[in-house]
């Protein structure tokens, strides 16, 4: 199915009524187009306390997501909607219209206490259809203004287009963004992330952040065991030359039904590698598909995971991307319009 991740609809887990296509395996289907619902949500700021990740707050401004991957961790988010994890969660969409207000709401409100926002936690905040809504731009204006700190991660070279709003937040050590750079192969990734940005024009949105003052860094995600991992150097090394400021990595992860979708994907476009590549998975999550469990589910166990690791460390130190960028900082916070006490803050 051109343009799309997966044709597979796999059952939802959470509903009782499955409706299964007759479909002709003998003659493609017509195209699917992509579908937008309005999401009515009356919050916008989603509350995260998984120990191994780095934020408490996370604002998405769209549910599903149009790039299409198929390895996507955010894919059974979708099921909580009623939709399929597989070919729903890239051709139905949820818009939150909305957002930008509720997030002016929110940021105004005395009980709220200045503190980093990730843009997004789920699903990629630049996705296509913000080219023509903005509504991730509308929500960094008002981040911008109210100079809350935000960590920005997505696979888009759209995010060039908002430098204007980044470069006034990094004035005030109030942002960081991270682009996604999985594979420097257009074609593989033309496959394994059918509607996302090419790797060519993520490097260059790099390069056009690191020039406007942005603190960017390249995060090498996911590192697919067998598929991917002979390129984190090359990829790092780009990344270096693009500008990048730093660079950070996180392993595969085969949620249920990803894994499903995942290895359908392997045997369509590369059934000589597939038993190579699930076994090198197994390989780092102790036999398993996928392992769940805190602080392992990023970075695998074992011989094999251990070798990523050291190839990425070594590889980073040589090319100085092993340096952390600092962490947005909500030092400059302001509620505009509101009056300053008469004796000092």
């Amino acid at each position: 199915m051109r343009g799309r991740g997966t044709p597979e609809n796999p059952r939802n887990r959470y509903e009782r009524i499955f409706v299964e296509p007759d479909l002709d395996a003998e003659e493609p289907g017509p195209p699917i187009p992509t579908e937008y619902y309005r999401d009515a949500s009356r919050t916008i700021l989603s509350e995260n306390d998984s120990p191994d990740i780095p934020f408490r707050w996370s604002l998405n401004p769209y549910r599903g997501c149009e790039h299409g991957c198929s390895y996507c961790y955010a894919r059974p988010s979708h099921e909580y909607l009623g939709f399929s994890a597989g070919l729903d969660f890239e051709t139905r969409l949820m818009v939150k219209e909305d957002a930008p207000e509720l997030l002016r709401k929110k940021l105004s409100s005395p009980g709220w206490q200045p503190e980093t926002i990730s843009l997004s936690g789920n699903t990629d905040a630049y996705q296509p259809l913000e080219r023509r809504l903005k509504i991730t731009r509308r929500c960094l204006e008002v981040l911008a203004e109210f100079r809350n700190p935000v960590d920005v991660i997505t696979k888009s070279a759209l995010v060039a287009r908002d430098a204007d709003l980044l470069s006034e937040l990094a004035e005030h050590g109030a942002v960081r963004a991270m682009i996604s750079v999985t594979t420097l192969d257009a074609d593989l990734a033309g496959r394994l992330e059918p509607r996302a940005a090419r790797p060519e024009r993520r490097l260059e949105a790099v390069r056009a952040l690191s020039d406007a003052g942005v603190p960017v860094g390249v995060m090498v995600a996911p590192v697919i065991p067998g598929l991917t991992d002979e390129e984190i150097p090359s990829i790092l090394e780009a990344a270096a030359q693009a500008g990048a400021h730093g660079a950070a990595w996180i392993l595969l992860r085969l949620p249920t039904p990803v894994d499903r979708l995942f290895e359908d994907w392997l045997e369509r476009h590369f059934p000589d590698r597939t038993d190579k590549v699930m076994g090198r998975i197994r390989q780092c999550r102790d036999g398993r598909i996928t392992d769940s469990r805190f602080g392992r589910r990023m970075r695998g166990q074992g011989p094999y995971a251990d070798q990523l690791a050291a190839l990425f460390r070594t590889t980073a130190r040589r090319l100085k991307l092993d340096r952390r960028i600092p962490a947005p900082s909500s030092a400059a916070f302001r509620r505009p319009g509101q009056q300053l006490p008469l004796f000092g803050a």
